[in-house]
């Protein structure tokens, strides 16, 4: 199904060339909105530590940041049965979710001429081509739904300390050697996905494409799932930003699927947790800001579309990069050496950072999928998981 929807008239943001990249201009659309609260639903990893200075001194608006879970059937409840629709003007996830958020009217397709930053933004331009499996991130019907706001590659945490050295392999998540010290992530589209990657690499299942499996093959990766906790691999299958951070922090476990930032803070805490690159390669995906479906003012709806312009901008990227290990706007490197925010060698780390992500899309591996063909049978096959 498709939504009818009446076109709003066009309204560019523009930045103020005196205020630096990251800032907002302050045009009379911009004053038009001034003094809405935009909520914004995020996962975990979105939010600059509260630092939102660069979008409120602009526009006059305040930014709203509430928690919101990342699994496909959690983000679909929570804004139809929880009244998310409602509540939430943004929603801040990991994307490929256009399917059933558009089919369910969920969210509103984006006039890209109404964000400066998405103009001549190399990321968007190389890793969001339609037609792209990142374009898959964003896009559904050939319209643009979300904003991609970090782009990353995913694999897994290990202590090397406890290891006993580097790991390169999602073999070590399964290894008995580590029986009892292993966490997975409670997602069949992350460690569901890490777990066909290895299992095709190393010929243990015949599954032609990790990223899109059939009834059969899903159902494979979950048999060997389900003896692997029966085994007592697992110690934990996780489902928070903070729990996953804690079973690092405590050592807890010393392997673990899951999110580059998890190993950001657990280094923050003082603990030498490691991010691995994967023979198999990295699970690619991309953040996805979306505006949601709703009753909201055209004062509310210009105040969101300068939000979203807002985490386009090389100050938001900056911030996020540093705190989290993304990769997100290409200016961010060169906003953080010349901004005052960062010192010398937190710039750097931006830069590096980077760098680093452009590596990981450069090795190669594979887009996660989101919402796979058959999503119902995933669906069913990890609720099974779960309760073995």
């Amino acid at each position: 199904m498709t939504m009818d929807l009446k076109r709003l008239d066009r309204r560019t943001l523009l930045r103020s060339a005196t205020l630096g990249l990251g800032a907002l201009a302050l045009r009379p659309r911009a004053a038009f909105a001034a003094g809405q609260i935009v909520t914004l639903a995020d996962i975990g990893v979105g939010d600059p530590n509260g630092d939102w200075s660069g979008y409120t001194s602009a526009t006059g608006n305040k930014v709203n940041v509430v928690s919101i879970g990342n699994g496909p059937s959690a983000v679909l409840n929570q804004l139809v049965a929880g009244g998310g629709r409602q509540t939430y003007d943004i929603i801040n996830i990991v994307g490929g979710m256009q399917k059933p958020l558009v089919e369910n009217k969920l969210i509103l397709p984006l006039e890209t001429s109404r964000l400066k930053n998405w103009q001549n933004n190399e990321y968007i331009a190389s890793f969001f081509k339609p037609g792209s499996k990142g374009f898959d991130f964003i896009g559904y019907d050939g319209k643009v739904y979300g904003v991609p706001t970090v782009l990353q590659g995913d694999s897994f945490a290990y202590l090397p300390e406890k290891t006993g050295g580097e790991l390169n392999s999602y073999g070590a998540l399964f290894d008995p050697k580590f029986r009892g010290y292993v966490a997975i992530e409670d997602n069949y589209t992350t460690a569901g996905q890490k777990t066909a990657l290895y299992l095709k690499s190393a010929g243990l299942a015949d599954i032609k494409d990790p990223s899109d499996m059939t009834k059969q093959e899903f159902a494979r990766v979950v048999d060997f799932l389900i003896q692997k906790k029966k085994e007592g691999q697992f110690r934990v299958v996780w489902s928070s930003f903070e729990q996953s951070v804690n079973l690092l922090a405590n050592q807890e476990v010393y392997v673990m699927d899951c999110w580059e930032p998890m190993v950001f803070a657990a280094k923050a805490k003082g603990v030498n947790a490691v991010y691995a690159v994967p023979k198999e390669g990295y699970l690619l995906w991309a953040m996805a800001a979306y505006l949601v479906a709703g009753n909201r003012s055209p004062e509310k709806l210009e105040a969101s579309y300068q939000l979203l312009d807002f985490m386009l901008s090389p100050e938001y990227g900056a911030m996020i990069t540093n705190l989290r290990g993304y990769m997100t706007n290409p200016a961010a490197p060169e906003f953080a050496s010349k901004s005052s925010k960062f010192d010398p060698a937190t710039a750097k780390k931006i830069a590096d950072i980077d760098a680093g992500v452009k590596t990981k899309f450069q090795s190669g591996g594979t887009w996660q999928a989101r919402w796979p063909t058959n999503i119902e049978a995933y669906e069913e096959e990890w609720q099974r998981f779960k309760a073995a």
